[in-house]
């Protein structure tokens, strides 16, 4: 679905137009279906292989690939609310108290 331009620059109608998609939008969004999917795109990043690059590209491939599964996990982790067409993203970050029991490194 096309969403219309809004800002300085927008034409005459612009706004409304796009809060008449937004709201199209906001009416067929399922806020638990996106995190799912970030669920799968982390378990994805995962568990996908290295592709046959040598040297520095296969160092930036591993750390993209880390930094992905980290983003996706963290959406994944979310708890989502859409209220009045506002979608909010509630992600803890705090450790994990079961953590503290878990042997530490020297």
């Amino acid at each position: 679905m096309y969403l219309s331009p809004v800002g300085p620059r927008a034409g005459p109608g612009a706004i409304a137009a796009s809060r008449y998609s937004l709201q199209a939008v906001a009416d067929a969004f399922d806020p638990s279906a996106m995190i799912e999917r970030f669920r799968a795109r982390a378990v994805a990043v995962r568990s996908r292989g290295i592709p046959p690059i040598e040297g520095v590209e296969r160092q930036r491939f591993i750390e993209q690939a880390q930094v992905d599964f980290m983003d996706y996990a963290m959406l994944g982790d979310a708890q989502a609310t859409l209220e009045d067409g506002i979608l909010t993203l509630r992600i803890d970050l705090r450790p994990d108290p079961a953590d503290d029991d878990a042997p530490q490194p020297p």
